[in-house]
């Protein structure tokens, strides 16, 4: 199953949870994003998903798509959790999840602009498998943490690095708004395996490419730790890190990193998951 969060084509500022077949989608009512959805009694969605089923539909192609996730009350996010990534930076593997936040208004749609502010030009791209969590759990095993997982999407942590390199801290360089796309879609568990591919593409170039198998802390394992400190709710989001490539760990031919430039386009892409892609301005 996929299900998206759209934008209204008449009132741009309005959206709606979409569930999405190979080339159409069609309307689940009542619901203003994939959030409210999930946070729904099962009775509800099953409702929604059933009229949905038979109703009427668009094509996908016209689609505009809203952050998956309008309003998360918490986007977490992992640092160094890509063993080849931990070697780029040369960090050694971490014996606990880096955990750092994003803000609701940090997200932005699959195919929006993104903005490269006033104030830092060192921006990087970090291609991520994104977890969104489905039922409500505290302190949770690992062996249950599947059960409260709605499905898989794709996300950038697109990241500010001379805000992150500032202090010890990286929030400052990760939570700018509207820089961080989460989607296109949410896709359900039993359509994603794990050891998916995901590659990041800068102006057509594979700049990130691997397998999600490299992760040293599974979406499960990532699931439990966080739930120890906080409730787990519907919509919930996690950005599980990413893998090497990344900008910081590139020299140009100049010795100098490449970060991203107005009119560059970031496509992130994981296997069976779709693909996001963004010019930057």
């Amino acid at each position: 199953m996929k299900l998206a969060t759209l934008r209204r084509a008449d009132a741009p500022e309005s959206t709606f949870a979409a569930l999405i077949t190979e080339k159409n989608f069609s309307e689940l009512e009542g619901f203003a994003d994939v959030g409210a959805f999930l946070a729904a009694d099962p009775e509800a969605r099953t409702a929604a998903l059933g009229v949905a089923a038979t109703g009427a539909v668009a094509e996908l192609a016209d689609a505009d798509y809203a952050p998956l996730i309008t309003n998360p009350a918490k986007v977490y996010c992992i640092g160094l959790n890509y063993r080849n990534h931990i070697a780029e930076v040369g960090k050694e593997e971490p014996e606990f999840p880096t955990v750092f936040t994003k803000f609701a208004s940090s997200l932005t749609g699959a195919n929006d602009e993104i903005e490269i502010p006033a104030e830092d030009h060192r921006i990087d791209w970090e291609g991520e498998l994104a977890v969104i969590i489905g039922e409500p759990g505290r302190r949770i095993s690992e062996a249950d943490a599947p059960k409260h997982i709605a499905g898989y999407a794709v996300s950038n942590d697109v990241s500010m690095r001379g805000y992150q390199g500032r202090t010890t801290e990286w929030t400052q360089g990760k939570c700018w708004d509207a820089a961080s796309p989460l989607g296109p879609w949410l896709v359900s568990p039993e359509d994603f395996a794990t050891g998916a591919k995901i590659t990041t593409r800068v102006n057509g170039e594979i700049v990130q490419e691997d397998s999600t198998a490299d992760l040293v802390f599974s979406p499960a394992a990532l699931v439990a730790y966080l739930s120890v400190f906080n409730e787990l709710r519907p919509g919930d989001v996690i950005l599980t890190g990413t893998p090497a490539g990344v900008a910081l760990g590139r020299r140009n031919e100049a010795g100098r990193h490449p970060w991203l430039k107005a009119g560059d386009v970031l496509e992130t892409s994981i296997e069976s998951l779709g693909t996001s892609s963004n010019t930057f301005i």
